[in-house]
């Protein structure tokens, strides 16, 4: 199906000009209609608002910076082309300001309007299938694609993400265990140009240090024991796509220096090639330690922490938006009742009451799981304070009793010997009733002599 031409408003006072421009867009294929002045061209732009706007700077009673500065928000879904034979640099700088795409001088030369236009349109396009896309994730019931919740933390989140999807520029999500950093990366992908392409996720966690090397940039067949066949790495493999990297700072560090280099250059070298590779890929990195700390600690590259973060997105806490909590908390009990076929619950007032009193540390992951046992081993139709006390609470961990504080360590230990004591030594389903991995409670237990 052949794609709709764009369409262009010529504004111009004088009438041989504007015939002009007209005739010759329509020549280049675009659909135009044209305006004496800017109070006519803002009329017009009320009843359909174009792709592109070529205007002319001084004319009588609305200029067009005039013009330009009455479409407000709009200009962001326009290209804006000025052309003046009054050009200054003060004017220029406005013009820009206010939204304008470039600023041409007179006379014109046709063939840099027809490059001009041609580079606007393309940002157009995407601005527009950008606001088309926010519009079909946004949701009235609280909900941004694949995140819910409408508490303001969440809503200013949502801001940030509208804001840079459309970019190339590399993110680094920061936030603690559990808080939704992946879901994050995936709506800047599903927001992004690169939508249609890959979305590969690593863990960095997950892969052991001699094998990080291969995982990122691949290697050739025999470039080390076991390597039996060619294996393109993750940015081979996500070429055009965006690459999203889990626990960035336990990536070694002399990896981190490569994966550095990649990010500069935009070209890989498997292990044992001797060709560069080309990738265009987006990096989006995430982090449960605070980005600084970590660099002062040696656990990320101060050069890489710099490049990773042009844009820094910073997730909340369950507990700093706790009028959130309810909406999880449905959602996911909705969900398990159909996975496991059972009827949602109903709530009571105290029900709502022990949800939003709880802290929540392993955040969304700990509510989801906490919700799963209530799906399964909830008694009745109507869930309960007492319901959420015996099947989520006491599941993990008992409330010590008022005798000497413990300190994060104990506490911890005390929450783990509780979990597997509850699940009578399955580490799987302890990590779960925890709100954490089996790879994150495996650490913990070699931390403390369990393992």
């Amino acid at each position: 199906m052949a794609r709709p031409r764009a369409i262009v408003l010529v504004v111009d006072d004088d009438s041989a000009t504007r015939e002009g421009l007209t005739a010759l867009l329509q020549s280049w294929g675009y659909n135009t209609f044209d305006a004496a002045d800017g109070a006519a061209a803002l009329k017009s732009c009320d009843k359909e608002l174009p792709h592109a706007i070529v205007t002319d700077l001084m004319m009588p009673g609305m200029s067009g910076l005039q013009f330009v500065e009455s479409l407000g928000e709009r200009v962001r879904q326009m290209a804006v082309v000025f052309v003046t034979g009054q050009a200054t640099v003060d004017t220029a700088v406005q013009a820009i300001k206010l939204g304008a795409y470039d600023y041409l001088p007179k006379p014109l030369e046709p063939e840099r309007l027809r490059i001009t236009l041609e580079k606007a349109l393309k940002q157009v396009a995407l601005a527009r299938e950008a606001v088309a896309l926010r519009r079909k994730l946004e949701s009235p019931l609280g909900s941004y694609g694949s995140l819910i919740g409408k508490s303001t933390p969440m809503r200013q989140l949502y801001q940030q993400i509208s804001q840079i999807a459309a970019t190339d520029a590399s993110v680094l999500i920061s936030g603690e265990s559990g808080t939704g950093k992946e879901l994050v990366a995936q709506t800047l992908h599903d927001l992004s140009p690169r939508r249609e392409a890959t979305f590969f996720a690593l863990n960095c966690a997950a892969i052991s240090a001699t094998l990080m090397e291969s995982e990122l940039f691949g290697h050739e067949k025999g470039a080390f024991t076991n390597a039996i066949e060619r294996h393109p790495g993750c940015f081979e493999q996500t070429d055009g796509g965006t690459l999203f990297l889990d626990e960035i700072t336990e990536m070694p560090m002399e990896v981190q220096a490569k994966f550095l280099r990649v990010l500069e250059e935009r070209q890989v070298r498997r292990i044992g090639g001797n060709a560069n590779i080309s990738v265009s890929v987006r990096v989006v990195a995430a982090t449960n330690r605070e980005p600084a700390s970590a660099v002062k600690d040696s656990k990320l590259r101060q050069d890489l922490f710099y490049r990773l973060s042009v844009f820094h997105l910073e997730l909340p806490p369950l507990r700093q938006r706790s009028e959130d909590i309810p909406l999880l908390a449905n959602y996911f009990l909705e969900f398990f009742a159909t996975k496991y076929h059972r009827s949602v619950p109903e709530w009571a007032g105290d029900y709502t009451t022990a949800l939003q009193s709880h802290s929540w540390p392993g955040n969304v992951r700990e509510l989801r799981n906490a919700m799963e046992r209530l799906s399964v081993l909830s008694p009745g139709p109507t869930l309960t304070a007492r319901d959420f006390e015996q099947f989520c609470l006491k599941a993990v961990v008992e409330e010590k009793s008022e005798l000497a504080p413990m300190s994060l360590a104990e506490a911890e230990r005390h929450a783990i010997e509780k979990a597997l004591a509850a699940s009578e030594g399955n580490k799987t389903q302890a990590a779960r009733l925890l709100g954490i991995t089996p790879k994150t409670l495996s650490a913990k237990l070699v931390l403390y002599g369990k393992a």
